[in-house]
C-alpha cells in the first residue's frame, strides 16, 4: 500500500505525518478513523438456516476440502470439518471423557484449538502443535468445567485467520446436571448460531486476502453468514426459544438486538451460566466470544418476523459500529402452547477470592515503517519459542489488559483458564451483563482497563491473544508457562 494512500485511509494530513513515532502519535489522537469496515450488503431473507449435525462420538472429525451452496447458487470448494462448511456441534456432559480421532485431510497443515476447555497444555492446539497433510491426530481430554458454549477451529500462526475464514470452525457445548435441572428449552427450541462475515469473488469462492488496512484492524465481510447460511430465516412458534451464539467472525463486533425492540434475556456465555437470566434490549459480542440466551416469541403474531439485527454502536474505535444491519431473520408461523417459566436463578456463581500475582499486558499500536503499523502486547510480537510469563501451577492471579494506548478493539483471549471479570476502567466504564460469569475472551475497547481473575489448574504452555484473527496472525499474541 502507498503511503499517500494510507494516510487518505486514516483520515489524517500528510503534512503532520513526518515520522513513524509522529504517524502513531496522529493515529491515536485521531480516534474516529475515516477507516470503516466493509459494507454489510441487504436483502431478503430467503434461505432456510442450516443445523449444524450434532458428532457422533466414535466418529472421526476431518478437516478436508469440501462443497456448500453460500451465496450463488452453484457449489463451491469450501473448508469443512465434514460435508459443507463448518463442523459439526459436539454435546458433551461435565466430567466425560473425550476421545476425538482428527484427520487432516487438507494439503496443508492444521490442527485444532479447543477454544474456552481447560484442558492439558498437549491436547489445547497451540500453534506448536502442527498436524501435517494426510496426518492424523487423537485428541483424549476429561470435562472438568461448568456449563457452556465453546467452540473449536485451527491455531497455526500466520494461518488461523485464512483456515477459520475458509470454513474450518464448529461449536463445543459443555452441559451439565445442574444445567439440565433448570428445564431450559431444549431439542428444536435450543438453536446454535454460528455468526460470520465474508467477502466473495464474482463466482461466489470465499475472498480472504487481507491487505496491510485489513491487518491493521482486522478483515471485515459484506456478507453475514449465520451456520454457513446466506441471508437466512427461521420459523418459530410462539414460545420461548434458547439461542447459542458464537461470534466466529475474523474482526467484527455485533451489537445484537431485535428489530421490534424486545427485551431478551441472556442466561450464560463463554464458558458459564448467569447466576441469574439478565433482560436487556442489546449486548456487544466481540470475535471469539459466545453468547446465551433466551427470545420469547409468544406475544408475536402468526406470519410477522423479527429480525436478529446488529445495531449501530461506538467507542469501539472508527473502524466499528457505522452502520445497522440485519443477521437473520424469525419467521413466526406456528402457534404454541409453552409450559415453560423464566427461572428466578441459574447456576451459583461464586467469586475467585484472593491472588499472589497482578500482570499487566499493555495493548498498543507500533509504527514498523511509514506503511505498516503493528498491535503489540507489552510492546512485543509473537515468538513460538519464547516464553513471555511465567505462572506457579496453582496460583491465583489477576491480569489488566490496559488498552489506554491502542487505538482498536481487542478481543483477549486466554488458554488453558477461564476467568472472571473484575472491573472495566474508561470506556464503557461498567462490567456488561454477559460478562458476569465464566469467560474466556473478553472485549477490550480503546480507553479501556479490563482486569480478570483465574486460576492456574493446567501445567504447560499457553497463549494469551487478541482473537482479532488479522491481530493474531500478525502476532499480536504471546506465551505463558505454567511451571
Amino acid at each position: 500500500m502507498k503511503r499517500q494512500t494510507f494516510l487518505k485511509n486514516l483520515g489524517l494530513s500528510s503534512l503532520a505525518v513526518l515520522s513513524s513515532e509522529s504517524l502513531l502519535s496522529s493515529c491515536m489522537e485521531n480516534r474516529n478513523m475515516n477507516v470503516m469496515p466493509q459494507t454489510v450488503k441487504d436483502g431478503e431473507f430467503v434461505n432456510a438456516l442450516k443445523i449444524p449435525e450434532i458428532f457422533t462420538p466414535g466418529s472421526t472429525l476431518s478437516a478436508q476440502i469440501t462443497q456448500d451452496i453460500l451465496v450463488k447458487a452453484s457449489s463451491i470448494s469450501v473448508y469443512g470439518y465434514h460435508s459443507g462448511l463448518l463442523g459439526p456441534t459436539f454435546k458433551v456432559k461435565n466430567g466425560q471423557n473425550v476421545i476425538i480421532p482428527f484427520q487432516n485431510s487438507l494439503k496443508e497443515a492444521s490442527n485444532v484449538h479447543w477454544h474456552g476447555l481447560v484442558i492439558p497444555s498437549n491436547m489445547d492446539g497451540h500453534p506448536d502443535h502442527v498436524i501435517e497433510s494426510n496426518k492424523n491426530f487423537i485428541f483424549q481430554f476429561t470435562i472438568d468445567q461448568q456449563a457452556g458454549i465453546n467452540w473449536y477451529h485451527p491455531h497455526l500462526h500466520m494461518h488461523t485467520g485464512i483456515q477459520v475464514n475458509k470454513g474450518l470452525a464448529g461449536m463445543f457445548i459443555v452441559e451439565s446436571d445442574e444445567e439440565n435441572a433448570l428445564k431450559l428449552p431444549s431439542d428444536g427450541y435450543d438453536v446454535p448460531l454460528v455468526i460470520q462475515d465474508k467477502r466473495f469473488n464474482a463466482d461466489g469462492t470465499i475472498n480472504y486476502n487481507p491487505s496491510q488496512m485489513d491487518i491493521m484492524t482486522g478483515y471485515f465481510g459484506d456478507n453475514v453468514l449465520v451456520n454457513g447460511t446466506s441471508k437466512p430465516y427461521l420459523e418459530v412458534s410462539t414460545r420461548f426459544y434458547r439461542f447459542r451464539v458464537l461470534n466466529g467472525s475474523s474482526a467484527r463486533i455485533y451489537n445484537l438486538a431485535l428489530s421490534n425492540g424486545a427485551d431478551f434475556y441472556i442466561i450464560g456465555s463463554d464458558s458459564g451460566m448467569l447466576a441469574q437470566p439478565e433482560k436487556v434490549k442489546n449486548t456487544l459480542l466481540g470475535p471469539g466470544e459466545r453468547l446465551d440466551f433466551l427470545i420469547d416469541f409468544s406475544r408475536i403474531k402468526i406470519g410477522e418476523k423479527v429480525h436478529l439485527n446488529s445495531e449501530k454502536f461506538t467507542n469501539m474505535g472508527g473502524s466499528q459500529g457505522g452502520q445497522s444491519f440485519k443477521i437473520i431473520s424469525f419467521n413466526v408461523t406456528i402457534q404454541a402452547t409453552d409450559s415453560f417459566k423464566m427461572p428466578a436463578s441459574l447456576i451459583p456463581f461464586s467469586s475467585i477470592q484472593g491472588s499472589s500475582k497482578t500482570r499487566t499486558f499493555t495493548l498498543s499500536m507500533r509504527m514498523v515503517n511509514m506503511n505498516r503499523g503493528m498491535n503489540t502486547i507489552n510492546g512485543k510480537v509473537f515468538k513460538a519459542d519464547r516464553i513471555d510469563e511465567t505462572v506457579n501451577f496453582g496460583a491465583t492471579e489477576i491480569w489488566e489488559f490496559d488498552n489506554t494506548a491502542g487505538i482498536e478493539p481487542h478481543p483477549m483471549h486466554v488458554h488453558g483458564v477461564t476467568f472472571q471479570v473484575l472491573s472495566r476502567t474508561g470506556g464503557r466504564n461498567k462490567i456488561e451483563p454477559h460478562e458476569k460469569t465464566w469467560k474466556d475472551t473478553v472485549l477490550v475497547g480503546p480507553n479501556e482497563r479490563i482486569k480478570v481473575v483465574m486460576n492456574f489448574s493446567q501445567k504447560g504452555k499457553f497463549l494469551v491473544h487478541c482473537h482479532n484473527l488479522e491481530h493474531e496472525d500478525d502476532g499480536m499474541m504471546l506465551n505463558f508457562e505454567v511451571v
